[in-house]
């Protein structure tokens, strides 16, 4: 029998149109679920991507990935995570099972179709590319909450032939040299990358803010069961509790005191100054380093959306994912409507919400045009 994650990628098929019902900008776990729905309401539409292949994103992620979701809360609509239920899939597992999703539902995907820009035109949506355009009723911005990797301004001081990788550069411990090694960013990311160097290099963490520590298995039973069981996970920021979810930041699986006490790596205050080798904390503490890895997250870049739909910060206001721009709609944000927002088995009840608002959708008719009176016999 054929292993399902030794699939090699297709080529999706193309567009044979301009114009189209709806257009899907970006083939990641968002684009790829509303475009399951948009496939079940047989509407005309297309899912346009930058990358060359499938699930890119996650190809492109550091080796040793893996979900803290299990495969059991991680898949998209219609088609199971293949597997052990209670496993936690890699980063080849998802970027195959994606590849596999597009496929077997038919998705029209076009890749290496990166979009430079979004506006309206003429009552419609115009969709630039870089080599052409689209134009159609609706658009699905779904290029997810990961977009522009953010480096803090300090890395500037740091001598330039000091190794420096953003997190989403990383693969493995053969990427960074043997010494003294730090890791800037107290999220999960940055936790995970820690503990797998530790094996292998004096490792030191810096920490910006506290993250509230969560067990990934409590009582037998994953966390992701409890979140699910109890309905939290599906809290919306609309209710009390929603909002108390989601000022608090958490770390699952790991704690600042596991990592000294297992893995040795040792832990610092916010970085705040660097100069040379040499980065400084916000204890007024210094540390000389022999690399450094950036796990300090991502930016939201939207300036191609050429529609006022943003705030003085440029984030999108919606109401789940729904814009005050008649048939523009944002798809996988951070926090969109729930703590699943952004997470690959949740996606799919923002997809359908939006999927649902897709059908009933019916664009404002254009002002009558203005005639000049007939003049008086």
């Amino acid at each position: 029998m054929r292993d399902w994650r030794e699939t090699q990628p297709v080529s999706m098929s193309a567009a044979v149109s301009d114009d189209h019902e709806v257009i899907v900008v970006g083939g990641g776990q968002a684009g790829l679920a509303i475009g399951y729905f948009l496939a079940e309401q047989g509407r005309d539409f297309v899912i346009l991507d930058a990358a060359a292949e499938p699930a890119a994103a996650w190809r492109g992620r550091w080796d040793s990935l893996k979900l803290f979701t299990p495969a059991r809360y991680s898949s998209l609509p219609g088609l199971s995570f293949p597997g052990d239920p209670d496993g936690y899939p890699s980063r080849d597992d998802v970027a195959a099972y994606l590849g596999e999703y597009a496929r077997r539902f038919a998705l029209p995907v076009e890749l290496r179709s990166r979009v430079t820009a979004v506006r309206q035109a003429a009552g419609r949506y115009l969709v630039d590319l870089e080599d052409r355009s689209y134009t159609a009723a609706q658009v699905v911005v779904a290029t997810g909450p990961f977009q522009v990797p953010f480096v803090p301004p300090i890395a500037r001081g740091l001598d330039h032939e000091l190794v420096q990788l953003h997190s989403t550069e990383y693969r493995a411990p053969e990427d960074v040299p043997d010494g003294r090694v730090l890791v800037v960013g107290g999220g999960n990311t940055g936790f995970q990358i820690a503990e797998e160097l530790s094996a292998s290099r004096e490792v030191h963490l810096a920490i910006g803010s506290r993250q509230k520590p969560l067990r990934q298995r409590i009582l037998g039973r994953d966390l992701f069961w409890y979140l699910d069981k109890t309905g939290l996970i599906r809290k919306s920021t609309n209710t009390r509790i929603g909002r108390r979810l989601e000022g608090k930041d958490t770390l699952i699986g790991s704690s600042p005191h596991a990592l000294r006490r297992r893995y040795g790596v040792e832990l610092h205050p916010r970085a705040v100054a660097a100069a040379g080798r040499t980065i400084g904390f916000s204890d007024g503490s210094e540390l000389d380093v022999d690399a450094v890895i950036w796990a300090t997250g991502f930016r939201h870049d939207h300036s191609w959306v050429d529609v006022p739909v943003f705030d003085e910060q440029g984030r999108v206001v919606h109401r789940r994912g729904v814009t005050s721009s008649p048939g523009l709609y944002f798809l996988g944000l951070s926090w969109q409507h729930t703590r699943g927002s952004a997470l690959i088995g949740f996606v799919g009840e923002d997809a359908k919400h939006i999927a649902d608002t897709i059908n009933t959708f019916q664009r404002p008719a254009p002002a009558p045009a203005r005639t000049e009176p007939a003049p008086i016999a």
